[in-house]
């Protein structure tokens, strides 16, 4: 891992995560997860205040890069917090651990995006819910196709990000069933700024 990966990048990641758009996005989300909760791409933990300390009883936040997670010297929450240095492809869990997983602005830069969400898939409970907020697609053709030129160069200088996912599309290649969707623009740049949020369940549930 070269420098900037190690020691640039993480700080600018934690420094735009915890915008106050994407922060207001995190709230509508992150409040639904109940009982044991699988985040994927904990980073610094940006999401723990906004977990119900009444409906979640342990967190497993799941990312690659502890370098994120020691970040935050602040995770004092009320609930058991347990960092996993892993990756979204291979979840060190057991079959239908999780109650909930909660996803936010973390697809983006996971490299097998289907392989990720089919262990999801595998770890969330029948039943349970999987919980997401994130950046893809723009519904307008003119900012696809900036996305598409940018991709290159914003995938170098955002850690593996890519601009463009079609969100809805992977979560149902990857086994899973939308139960609420909602998209907007949030504000900034419009090639990095059209959101989804929402709730999916296993299709096979």
């Amino acid at each position: 891992m070269g420098f900037y990966a190690k020691y640039v990048l993480p700080r600018i990641a934690h420094f735009v995560c915890s915008s106050k758009l994407i922060t207001q996005q995190r709230k509508k989300v992150v409040p639904r997860a109940r009982g044991r909760v699988l985040e994927i791409g904990i980073g610094s933990g940006l999401n723990l205040p906004f977990y119900d300390p009444e409906k979640v009883r342990h967190v497993w936040g799941l990312d690659p890069n502890e370098d994120m997670w020691n970040l935050n010297s602040s995770h004092s929450v009320s609930f058991d917090v347990e960092f996993l240095q892993a990756s979204a492809e291979k979840i060190p869990l057991v079959d239908d651990s999780a109650d909930s997983i909660v996803v936010t602005y973390t697809l983006c830069s996971v490299p097998k995006t289907i392989e990720a969400l089919q262990d999801m898939r595998r770890v969330l409970r029948p039943g349970g819910e999987l919980i997401f907020c994130e950046h893809g697609a723009a519904p307008e053709q003119r900012v696809r196709r900036w996305q598409k030129r940018l991709n290159p160069i914003w995938q170098k200088a955002a850690g593996g990000c890519r601009l463009n996912l079609q969100i809805p599309t992977l979560l149902k290649q990857g086994g899973f069933k939308i139960r609420a969707l909602d998209t907007m623009y949030i504000q900034g740049m419009k090639f990095a700024s059209f959101n989804y949020w929402g709730t999916a369940v296993s299709a096979t549930a």
